[in-house]
C-alpha cells in the first residue's frame, strides 16, 4: 500500500481509523485528482470516507462522477460509549449512550443528493460501527451537554456493512407491513426513527423513483410504491 501525507494533518481519529480499516492491498491514499484529494484510490474506484456532512461533497462529486466510479463510505454508530475527561479533580468516566444508530440514519445525509443513487458511477456503503465519543469540559459548549464539548470520535469496531448501488437497494430498505398508501408517520413508526428522518427517507425514495405521491389525507402526504 502506498500513502501520502497530503491532507492528513487535519484528519480526525475516526476518519484515519476507518481509512485504515477499509484499506486493501494495492490501495493508494490521499491522491490528487483534478483539483481534489481523494482518500483512497483502488484500481479505478475512488473511495471517500465521509463521517458527516454529505452536502460538503457536492462539488467534488459533480467534478468526478462522470469520469470515475466513486464510493462514499459512511459510518453510523450503532453503539457509542461517552468518555468524559478529568474535570474539577474528578477522574474520567465512561458510559454507554442510550441512543442507538440505525442504517436509516443515512437518509439524514443522503437527502443532500438522493438523485445520485441512480448515477452509474455512484455507490454508498454504510458501516455500522462501535465508537467512543471523547468529551472535554468547555463552558462555551452546547448547553444540552452542560458544558461538555465533543472533541473526538474513536472507532472500536465495525459490526455490519450495507451497500447502496442503486434505487433497488433503497427499495429494499422499506420495511414490510407498511399500509398502502402510507404516510411519513407510518414510516417513522415502522423504522423506529423520528418523523424528520422518515420525511428525509420519503424524499430520497421519491427522488429516486422508488415511491410516488398518491394524494393527501388531511395535511399528510400519501405515498405508494412506484408502478
Amino acid at each position: 500500500m502506498t500513502s501520502s501525507r497530503i491532507g492528513t494533518l487535519r484528519e480526525t481519529h475516526l476518519h484515519a481509523a476507518l481509512k485504515q480499516w477499509y484499506a486493501a492491498p494495492g490501495d493508494l491514499f490521499e491522491v490528487p485528482i483534478d483539483r481534489f484529494v481523494v482518500d483512497i484510490v483502488r484500481n479505478r474506484q475512488l473511495i471517500e470516507i465521509q463521517t458527516r456532512g454529505f452536502s460538503s461533497m457536492k462539488a467534488k462529486l459533480d467534478a468526478l462522477l462522470d469520469d470515475h466510479p466513486v464510493r462514499i463510505v459512511h459510518p453510523i454508530a450503532r453503539n457509542k460509549w461517552i468518555v468524559r475527561g478529568p474535570h474539577a479533580g474528578r477522574s474520567s468516566t465512561r458510559r454507554k449512550s442510550p441512543k442507538s444508530g440505525s442504517p436509516y440514519d443515512v437518509f439524514v445525509e443522503l437527502v443532500s443528493f438522493p438523485w445520485l443513487v441512480d448515477h452509474p458511477n455512484f455507490s454508498l456503503e454504510i458501516l455500522m460501527t462501535e465508537e467512543e465519543e471523547l468529551r472535554r469540559f468547555d463552558g462555551n459548549a452546547n448547553w444540552r451537554r452542560k458544558g461538555w464539548a465533543v472533541v473526538e470520535r474513536r472507532l472500536l469496531g465495525v459490526s455490519e456493512r450495507l451497500a447502496i448501488t442503486g434505487p433497488t437497494d433503497l427499495a429494499d430498505m422499506i420495511p414490510d407491513g407498511l399500509p398502502e398508501p402510507f404516510t411519513t408517520a407510518d414510516l417513522a413508526a415502522a423504522i423506529g426513527r423520528q418523523r424528520r428522518v422518515a420525511q428525509q427517507m420519503a424524499y430520497c425514495l421519491r427522488e429516486t423513483g422508488v415511491v410516488e405521491i398518491a394524494g393527501k389525507s388531511g395535511n399528510a402526504v400519501l405515498y405508494v410504491p412506484s408502478r
